[in-house]
């Protein structure tokens, strides 16, 4: 063909050039190199932002930037979920932690705890529902005896004797803040843990109001930090999430409970995903360049042809990372793959090159130089043809509005003709070189490849190959019904490591209603507009409940205030503060007094369950004694502090905050304190509506029924499920635009080059049917299509064409059983170019990052479909296609 001819001349004068001067050409490719280097140190940089990936002009990314400018403090977060064994011990653990983050400059720009505002400590008793705060006077009142005496003797001798009241008769008069029986259990605990070295503190915020004050009160606190980002590093927020970690080692008090930090968030998941991808994609890589080079050495059986390839494939990726500091300076979490596609697609031309040079040196008998020029001119041609074609799958992405598939696109495409580029030049002048391949295969006897299983191969496809395509048929029809069983996964949650701390943390969160970020977001213009959006937002089937500015001004205001006075009334004299612990005292004759009135209760007894509390009780009591009769001064005093921190520590917090919270007073919308109004009221008078889901939105038809319904309301609805979903429905829209002018492009072109539109359906068929199947097997295996192993399309087209071109371009002259194509070195290319793709995706498979092990998963499918379609099926219809045209060219 007149093409093909034009390439092969061009292909030989450029080679026959070089090869005449094999080391000034290899130097003048050093010296490129060189220059390439120091240049893409300097000018290429790594863009870890994700915000901006996917459809940055979509409707709904609009939305979201919106809402960042008018709500920037809530966006770009790391958010540091506490918790402990009490609530009291949490708080306190937040705040030095704020204190510590809010001092750190270098690395945080805004430090907020929710839970800390003067506001709501204040003013707290007015949000809860009337009904729950008359619950809580109930219990207050019941809790006021003991409150008095405890407060008149704040010590373990007045606690204990409390105890020995109730125990001596007088449990009924209600000086106990709750069940005797129940209390004494919870303080034989603490002391059985105080007495065996752990640090405990018994919590009387749960003691007192037993959990009535508020439903969201629990063992949790919440800060949320902006770190200050470093786009330039592979983990831009790791200096900000290490200071993080010191601060949290620093609050920690050995004297008392340890308190849990951990870091989740948006910002913490990105972190924690990125260095999981990082560790387990080095493992990996380690891995496939172990098994690269050795299945180079078991298809070579030569380290000189070894070596050559791996330098050649390092060359071109120097001179295709120059294309990348030229082209886009910066590249993003997706466009960095176009790495690993060149080493998948790159390294297969270097292997067809070798190969057929390995035969030509066989055939030739040694003659080097005319082994290598055959090699370079059989080649060339396909090669080039391949590149183009897999070049234009890749273009076919660059129009999309997936940014980073579309820089992938970009970037591949071009940098399969740099490889190309590199290999047809550096890999003659190397080999030129380098000492000859020992004649193996010419000592043996043999064919190049010929083996038993490549006569009984070509004996199958060739002799069977009516049934092997009717077979083929009916796979095809029962993958197309797979196909309707093809699931998305639309939450990048899913895509992470589920054991990281980030991902366990948020789906912690998730499994509360009030602390699960799966929210919306809906901005209104002005506080009429909010007022009608947020009544007809609460009355969606979808939607749990509506938060708003409006909703800082709680309802039934006077009520509750008149419930407040009459629970400053009850505690009487206690209402105005609460005194510190007593120290110094020895509370030995407050315990000997615990143990005679238990001994003379015990014989009262008739329950079980009372006996066996109160002989537990005596036994930790006992233990204690026989400490404090152990011990010597100063020893003994701070053994005495630390039973009475444990048992009383929190019991002057709890109280002084409780006090706090009886100078409520009426709220209205001027007395909100402006950074709490600046969460829900923006600075250019924009109004923030929250809205909560009735169900879980893990799964994919609530999260899409929960955004249609807000959405036919609020159609600049915006937030994580909303980013989620819209995301991947453009990702989608992406590919499928893509692919199909990708299959289209890649039609044309070939039937233009190769003028046959029977060889263009030859090439296009495998590779459509590979595509099916592997579809078909995401079904089978459960794997559904994600942001992640999505991006494995490109390269499986790239090499599902690759190899029809150079499988049609042998079959033309090899569709003899006799002649048997899977000994010639484009079949053991095609073979091993795939087995080394394997090897470079096969490991990701095992990587605990679910994303990445789903690419390596479909990767290593698709690719062993691909072989299936191109080595058994490929063959069987060029039998029965070509065959009529391979007996003219006979007969001429």
């Amino acid at each position: 063909m007149l093409i093909e001819t034009h390439l092969r001349n061009w292909v030989f004068r450029w080679s026959n050039w070089l090869l005449y001067r094999p080391c000034f050409s290899l130097a003048i490719a050093f010296f490129f190199a060189y220059l390439a280097i120091g240049y893409v140190g300097n000018h290429l940089s790594i863009n870890t932002d994700t915000a901006e990936l996917v459809a940055p002009d979509a409707p709904f990314q609009q939305n979201r930037r919106k809402f960042e400018q008018a709500f920037g403090q809530d966006i770009h977060t790391v958010l540091i979920l506490l918790d402990s064994s009490s609530p009291e011990l949490t708080k306190a653990a937040a705040q030095r932690l704020a204190r510590e983050l809010r001092a750190d400059t270098e690395h945080f720009s805004n430090v907020y705890r929710p839970d800390e505002s003067a506001f709501f400590q204040r003013n707290g008793l007015l949000y809860l529902d009337t009904d729950k705060l008359q619950d809580f006077s109930v219990t207050l009142a019941q809790a006021q005896p003991f409150i008095g005496r405890i407060s008149q003797d704040p010590s373990l001798n007045g606690f204990f004797s409390i105890f020995i009241d109730a125990l001596q008769g007088k449990q009924g008069s209600g000086e106990v803040p709750i069940d005797l029986m129940s209390l004494i259990g919870k303080v034989a605990a603490s002391l059985h843990k105080t007495l065996n070295g752990e640090t405990d503190l018994l919590s009387w915020q749960n003691l007192i109001a037993e959990n009535r004050i508020s439903e969201a009160q629990s063992d949790k606190a919440f800060i949320f930090v902006q770190p200050k980002f470093d786009f330039s590093r592979i983990l831009p927020a790791e200096q900000a999430i290490e200071a993080i970690r010191a601060a949290g080692a620093k609050i920690q008090d050995p004297n008392l409970p340890a308190v849990r930090v951990r870091i989740t968030g948006e910002v913490g998941l990105e972190h924690d995903e990125m260095a999981g991808m990082s560790k387990g994609t080095f493992t990996a890589s380690v891995f496939s360049i172990v098994l690269v080079c050795g299945i180079l050495l078991i298809a070579y059986r030569s380290w000189c042809l070894t070596l050559a390839t791996l330098f050649v494939l390092s060359l071109g990726m120097v001179f295709c990372g120059l294309f990348a500091a030229a082209a886009v300076k910066q590249l993003n979490l997706i466009s960095v793959a176009f790495a690993v596609s060149n080493i998948g697609l790159g390294v297969e031309y270097a292997i067809h090159l070798c190969l057929r040079y390995r035969d030509n040196i066989d055939v030739l008998v040694g003659d080097k130089l005319k082994a290598i020029r055959t090699a370079v001119l059989d080649t060339s041609p396909s090669l080039i043809l391949c590149a183009a074609t897999t070049s234009i799958g890749l273009y076919a992405f660059v129009p999309t509005d997936y940014q980073g598939i579309s820089e992938l696109g970009l970037l591949a495409g071009t940098s399969l003709f740099i490889c190309l580029f590199v290999t047809l030049s550096v890999l003659p002048v190397l080999l030129r070189l380098l000492p000859k391949p020992p004649l193996h295969h010419l000592l043996k006897g043999q064919h190049p490849g010929a083996s038993k299983w490549s006569q009984a191969l070509a004996h199958l496809t060739l002799h069977y190959a009516k049934p092997i395509s009717v077979a083929t048929v009916l796979l095809a029809l029962g993958a197309a019904a797979l196909l309707f069983g093809v699931k998305t996964d639309f939450n990048p949650i899913n895509l992470r490591d589920p054991e990281t701390e980030s991902v366990r943390a948020f789906k912690e969160l998730l499994q509360t209603k009030d602390t699960s970020p799966m929210t919306l977001s809906v901005l209104a213009a002005n506080a009429e507009e909010a007022r009608t959006l947020q009544h007809r937002l609460a009355k969606l089937p979808v939607v749990d409940k509506t938060l708003s500015l409006f909703d800082l001004v709680p309802d039934d205001q006077q009520e509750k205030l008149n419930l407040v006075d009459e629970m400053m009334l009850t505690l009487g004299a206690q209402s105005r503060s609460f005194p510190q612990l007593k120290t110094g005292g020895d509370p030995k004759p407050a315990i000997v007094g615990m143990l005679a009135a238990i001994d003379a209760t015990l014989p009262t007894r008739t329950d079980p369950a009372q006996i066996h509390c109160l002989q537990s009780f005596r036994h930790e009591l006992q233990d204690v004694l026989t400490e404090l009769d152990a011990r010597f001064p100063p020893d003994r005093g701070v053994f005495v502090e630390k039973i009475q921190t444990s048992l009383l520590g929190t019991l002057p917090t709890v109280m002084n905050q409780l006090l706090t919270g009886f100078q409520a007073e009426e709220i209205d919308a001027g007395s909100i304190p402006e950074p709490i109004k600046q969460r829900w009221l923006s600075a250019g008078g924009l109004y923030r509506i929250q809205i909560f889901p009735k169900q879980d939105l893990n799964d994919l038809g609530h999260l899409q029924e929960f955004i249609t319904q807000v959405q036919a309301i609020a159609p600049n609805v915006t937030d994580l499920p909303v980013m989620y979903w819209e995301s991947m429905k453009s990702v989608l829209a992406a590919f499928r635009q893509a692919i199909l002018t990708a299959l289209v492009s890649i039609a044309l072109l070939l039937l233009v080059i190769r003028r046959s539109v029977v060889d263009t359906l030859l090439v296009m068929t495998p590779l459509v049917l590979a595509g099916l199947f592997t579809m078909a097997s995401t079904v089978l295996t459960g794997t559904p299509v994600n942001f992640a192993n999505i991006i494995a399309l490109p390269l499986l087209m790239g090499l599902g064409v690759d190899n029809g071109i150079h499988m049609v371009e042998r079959l033309h002259h090899s569709l003899a059983e006799d002649q048997n194509i899977y000994e010639s070195s484009t079949a053991r290319g095609m073979y091993y170019g795939a087995l080394t793709t394997i090897s470079s995706f096969a490991g990701l498979a095992f990587s605990p990052h679910q994303g990445i092990a789903s690419m390596g998963l479909v990767i290593t499918i698709g690719i062993f479909w691909i072989m299936v379609c191109t080595f058994i099926l490929l063959p069987a219809l060029s039998k029965l296609v070509l065959k009529p045209r391979v007996k003219v060219v006979e007969q001429a």
